[in-house]
């Protein structure tokens, strides 16, 4: 993962819940195609976390949270991300970020976790208002962000500069724990 010229942006949060909520119920419905869906609704706040839920869909007993965070790029407004974390019945863990389009695709998505470089996933799909790249979480990765600081996803607008985007970790682990 290319960290040399990434142009590390402090980031804003505030009160994005319609955006956070579109971004969940459209995230859930993959891999469908995306179609905008309502319903969401916070649950609670764990430091920088919100927990998302949704009702349950048609045959299951259970609504589907999610823990999800939205940070916009201070210097571009255009610039922004949307993080989520998933467990599925079965026992995975998905982590899936949500980049704006006109995002390079082949370099995929960097992630570096208190100044250490994690890795990269791959950009999975596209569509009218989004990009995504999603991994299933091992135990290691979990355990990172359950006790890191902050984790910096970068994407890539051309091949010479990347954008890092600083996500907090801060409640990452106490959402986690009352993650459903």
């Amino acid at each position: 993962m290319p960290s040399p010229g990434t142009d590390k942006l402090r980031a804003r949060r505030g009160p994005i819940l319609t955006v956070i909520a579109s971004l969940f119920l459209i995230a859930l419905a993959a891999p469908a195609l995306p179609q905008p869906l309502e319903g969401g609704t916070v649950k609670s706040q764990h430091g920088d976390w919100q927990i998302v839920c949704k009702a349950p869909p048609p045959g299951a007993k259970n609504e589907v949270c999610a823990i999800v965070q939205s940070v916009t790029a201070e210097d571009r407004n255009n610039v922004g991300l949307t993080v989520y974390f998933q467990r599925f019945s079965d026992g995975r863990r998905v982590l899936r970020v949500f980049a704006p389009l006109g995002v390079l695709l082949p370099p995929g998505l960097g992630l570096k976790i208190d100044n250490r470089d994690v890795g990269h996933a791959p950009f999975v799909r596209c569509n009218s208002f989004a990009c995504y790249a999603q991994v299933v979480m091992e135990d290691p990765l979990v355990e990172q962000l359950k006790s890191g600081k902050t984790a910096v996803f970068i994407i890539f607008q051309s091949e010479e500069a990347g954008i890092g985007i600083p996500i907090s970790l801060a409640g990452f682990g106490q959402a986690l724990n009352n993650l459903r």
